[in-house]
């Protein structure tokens, strides 16, 4: 029975010897022993009820384990909903609830927390740790380890995952197996992939880059992975010469060349840097060039689409930019009011066309219509430029959305906490240049114009601090007699965007 995916990424790894997953303390986990452990999760899954088309929601710290479900939810047909562990659990509940999923895995330490989510939302509610342990892997270990995939196609849904929407709602962005498939074949190709590679693996498994861009590109070309729980300079830097490539954000880079080890030697293995989540600064590009002889290759795409283009490999990588568009995907700039395209040269809406496109949000008709055409393009929300050469350059977002490390904050849910606190008048969050994480968050609130207390922005973050996830957390509030307004009434974010710029600019 054909199962595009699970065929064409995972399937091969079940006769393979040779390491697929090399671990931090140096243990490795061959692909036929992964192999192995995707069969028992899969059969485990088929064990707890779940069907092809069921939803399966995952809050777990990475590890080769949880790299595994996303395996056997593949290979079973489940639909894979993967959830950054900072979520609360009223976060929780809302993807639960949302989605449907039948199955919530968390890890053990959430359990009592998340059995409340559980209960209201009709899932089953299972354990696994970042050591592979807990309930979901008592299961899993008295299942076969050899599985019948299930029949799916092309157009069947493979994963959710959810993003940031203008109303502050999140929305699930439904993937299919084509939509990510597809974008892996095309990186592999661009990126000159193959099985003598070894990428280093430190970003998260619960995003489009660390999960699909990173591991389906390395499934794919039979290459290996270094496989770690999360990002360290240090350990970057030990184990560079056992690899050839790093994927990671921004941040990944301006905190290496914070390490005077960062030198030519130090990188003598390597063959390929490659950024994205977030707009790598022209600086940054250019300082790591100079440290290091290698040019970072930066890519653009969103939850939404994959990957949409990519600076060329074997060709001009120019800082600043996002490339040219990718094999198979059509990148057009239009009038954000009109929908007409526009002129080469001139700044408007980017939207995009191929493959690799969703197909739509989980049960919101109305949004998917207003921002998937048609005739197939989706209206990506970012402003961008292409120059006379075919070079993509985003210059700015449509929507308020901030990207910090990668990860998207909608300023209206820190809004709506911070205005509901007593003695705040009204808030305006944006995010603004930081040379880590690409974009911080930063609100700036207008007090109540009482004699009471003085508002203190340390005591406000305290008291939002367990309501939303730490990366949705303001990394400043700003205290401000008023906010800037047009003669409409209406807050101008661009001129606070502006005004503190420079906020996070070492001095």
């Amino acid at each position: 029975m054909p199962n595009p995916l699970y065929d064409t990424l995972f399937a091969p790894l079940t006769d393979r010897d040779s390491p697929f997953l090399l671990l931090a303390d140096g243990a490795q986990i061959t692909g036929a022993e992964f192999a192995r452990m995707v069969a028992q999760f899969g059969n485990a899954l088929r064990a707890l009820g779940l069907m092809p088309g069921d939803r399966l929601a995952a809050q777990i710290e990475k590890s080769p384990q949880a790299l595994a479900l996303y395996g056997a939810a593949v290979a079973v047909g489940v639909v894979y909903l993967p959830l950054n562990p900072a979520y609360t659990a009223d976060e929780i509940g809302y993807f639960t609830q949302d989605s449907g999923a039948r199955v919530l895995l968390a890890d053990p330490i959430r359990a009592d927390a998340l059995a409340p989510v559980a209960k209201q939302t009709g899932a089953q509610l299972l354990t696994l740790d970042a050591a592979g342990q807990g309930s979901f892997a008592t299961l899993a270990a008295d299942q076969p380890t050899q599985l019948i995939p299930a029949s799916r196609s092309d157009d069947d849904l493979a994963a959710l995952l959810y993003t940031s929407g203008t109303t502050g709602r999140s929305k699930g962005a439904m993937l299919t197996q084509k939509n990510l498939l597809s974008n892996a074949q095309v990186l592999a190709r661009e990126w000159q992939f193959n099985a003598d590679d070894v990428l280093l693996h430190m970003l998260p498994i619960f995003h489009t880059h660390g999960l699909f861009v990173a591991s389906n590109t390395v499934l794919l070309t039979g290459g290996a992975m270094l496989f770690l729980p999360s990002f360290s300079p240090a350990e970057a830097l030990r184990l560079m010469p056992l690899a050839t490539t790093m994927m990671g954000v921004p941040t990944f880079y301006t905190r290496l060349l914070d390490d005077a080890q960062l030198t030519r030697d130090a990188v003598a293995h390597m063959r390929l840097f490659v950024s994205g989540s977030a707009p790598l600064l022209a600086e940054t590009h250019t300082a790591f060039e100079t440290r290091t002889g290698h040019r970072v290759l930066e890519r653009y795409g969103m939850t939404e689409t994959n990957m949409n283009s990519s600076n060329p490999y074997a060709g001009a990588r120019r800082a600043g930019t996002v490339g040219l568009p990718l094999a198979g995907v059509e990148i057009i700039i239009t009038d954000p009011n009109s929908g007409e395209k526009l002129p080469q040269g001139t700044p408007g809406m980017i939207e995009v066309r191929g493959p690799n496109v969703f197909q739509g949000y989980w049960q919101m008709p109305d949004k998917t219509a207003a921002e998937l055409r048609d005739n197939g393009f989706f209206i990506t929300g970012d402003i961008g430029v292409i120059d006379d050469q075919g070079y993509l350059s985003i210059v700015g977002r449509q929507k308020d959305l901030v990207i910090t490390g990668g990860l998207n904050v909608y300023p209206k849910e820190v809004e709506e906490l911070l205005d509901a606190l007593p003695g705040v008048r009204e808030t305006a969050v944006i995010g603004v240049p930081h040379p880590d994480f690409g974009e911080a968050v930063v609100a700036i609130v207008v007090p109540e114009p009482t004699q009471g207390p003085a508002l203190d922005p340390d005591a406000m973050m305290a008291q939002i601090r367990d309501k939303i996830a730490r990366f949705k957390q303001p990394k400043a509030i700003l205290l401000r007699e008023a906010l800037p307004r047009n003669t409409m009434g209406k807050v101008q974010k661009a001129a606070l965007r502006a005004e503190l710029g420079a906020l996070f600019t070492p001095n």
